[in-house]
């Protein structure tokens, strides 16, 4: 039986835009593992109540579910032992680190800058419990928290440590992608799926690192359906 994963999905069920989704789309693909993605929206709580929590990924294996997108990661690597994502434990931690940097340092400036164009690619039925449960965390009302040009200058200051990295290697993890690239590029695919927004220059080493994920794998980031590429798109 193929492995499944919920996923979240918009509007339109081609959108496939969450962060923690992508870094298990990229293991999967990392891995050559056949997998059916089960579009999945936020008030659909009950479809995966059987995982014992209300989020995604959830990706289901036979008779086991794993939920969180790390530990998706250390699932596959046990599981499927092939082409590790974590390796060992130098690895993994650097991998750690990068979920938490991309989570803490990265998300942010890209909310900021995304998050009314995220708010309109939310399925109708969705945007209310989206907006209270986004505004209760952020303190704020999402037309408040969306400042495109504060969000670009604080994602510029904080991805600093990556361009320090991606001028002395091509990816995070060195001469070819692993877990630690998978799990900042996931913040990535989000704003791209989303958004029309230009993240970073394309003078930026981040730029020409994107620009090499989005190819890897076949080009399962390049090809993925984002808002700009559905007929009319949506308006704003």
């Amino acid at each position: 039986m193929a492995l499944q994963m919920y996923e979240l999905s918009g509007r339109d069920e081609r959108l496939r835009f969450s962060p923690y989704c992508w870094r298990v789309r990229y293991a999967l693909a990392h891995k050559g593992l056949e997998c059916d993605f089960i579009p999945w929206r936020f008030t659909q709580k009950e479809a995966i109540a059987f995982s014992g929590q209300g989020k995604v990924p959830v990706l289901v294996d036979g008779e086991t579910t794993v939920t969180d997108s790390y530990e998706i990661f250390r699932y596959l690597d046990r599981s499927y032992p092939g082409k590790p994502l974590l390796g060992d434990d130098t690895a993994e931690s650097r991998a750690r680190f990068f979920k938490f940097y991309s989570e803490r340092a990265l998300a942010p400036g890209i909310l900021r800058t995304i998050v009314m164009d995220l708010f309109n690619v939310v399925h109708p039925d969705d945007q209310a419990y989206f907006r209270e449960t986004r505004e209760k965390a952020l303190g704020r009302s999402l037309e408040e928290m969306h400042a495109p040009s504060k969000g670009l200058s604080a994602l510029d200051a904080a991805l600093e440590p990556l361009r320090g990295r991606l001028e002395e290697a091509d990816f995070l993890d060195g001469e070819a992608p692993g877990g630690a690239d998978y799990m900042v590029f996931g913040h990535f695919m989000w704003a791209r799926c989303v958004s029309a927004a230009d993240l970073v220059s394309n003078a930026d080493p981040v730029y020409a690192w994107i620009e090499r994920m989005l190819d890897v794998h076949g080009g399962v980031g390049r090809h993925a359906t984002r808002i700009v590429d559905i007929e009319g798109g949506y308006p704003g």
